[in-house]
Parts: C-alpha cells; structure tokens; sequence
C-alpha cells in the first residue's frame, strides 16, 4: 500500500478547517472528474457512507468510503476523522486532523495508505507521490473556497 501524508497551515480557526475538510461534497468541487454522494447518515459522523465517482464514461470507478471515527475540534482539542475506503478498485484508509496552529489559525494533516486494484506493489512509491500531489493541492483548495 501506498502511505502519504500532506500537511497545510491555514488562517482558517480550527472549527471552519474541519467544515471545509468534511462536507464530503465540497471536495468534487476540487479534484477534476469526480462526484461525491452521501449514501448514508448525515455526512457527519461515524457510520457515514459516501461515495466518490471519478473518471468518465466507462473509465470511472466508485470509491466508497466510511466514517470510521468522528471527533471535530473543540476548544484546543484536535479534530480528528477517519476513512475506510471500502471499494474494490480502491481500499485503505484516510485520516483527517485539524488542529489549532499558529496565530489562530489551523494545521492540517492528511494522512493516507491506499492501494489501488492491478497496480503492482513495486509502483507503490508512485502511487504515493502522486496521490500526495493530487491530495495536496485538493487539501489547499478544499481550505481556500468558501
């Protein structure tokens, strides 16, 4: 499996860190090809399903995932969720973690070990650079948008 870990500071406190990062929908608004469905809860909290459809046509997949662990930031307390990506084409896990940072404002960190379906393990430090590329910049949209 592929692991990688982003980190951003943000002016952004805490609490409006963590909407942006977890309003599940919002993040088909910054990676290319990709819609986002709550299949089920609310979206926010453990035992919520969604699912994320990227690619076109006939080469797109489903990526489902479950919130596993759900705690938003509250006071100096760190938020903190977990994703188990629950799909065939691809499995792992994701970890959110917003916690206060300098001046007011939030440091994120986005951890993730994923494996994708055919891909040879040897190809794993590949996989791992670009998804920390593609994460990376979804991460600092994710926290740039209203």
């Amino acid at each position: 499996m592929a692991l990688f870990v982003v980190r951003r500071d943000s002016v952004l406190d805490t609490g409006e860190a963590w909407r942006r990062l977890t309003v599940w929908e919002r993040h088909a608004d910054v990676v290319p090809l990709t819609r986002i469905t709550v299949v089920e809860g609310a979206g926010d909290g453990v035992g919520t399903v969604f699912v994320a459809r990227s690619g076109v046509g006939a080469l797109a997949f489903d990526d489902p995932m479950e919130v596993a662990v759900w705690r938003p930031p509250l006071g100096e307390r760190a938020g903190f969720c977990r994703l188990v990506k629950r799909g065939s084409f691809v499995t792992g896990w994701a970890e959110i973690e917003v916690r206060p940072g300098a001046g007011g404002g939030s440091r994120v960190v986005w951890r993730e070990e994923l494996r994708v379906w055919g891909v040879p393990r040897v190809f794993d430090p590949l996989v791992g650079w670009v998804a920390r590329r593609v994460f990376g910049r979804a991460v600092r949209r994710l926290l740039a948008l209203p």
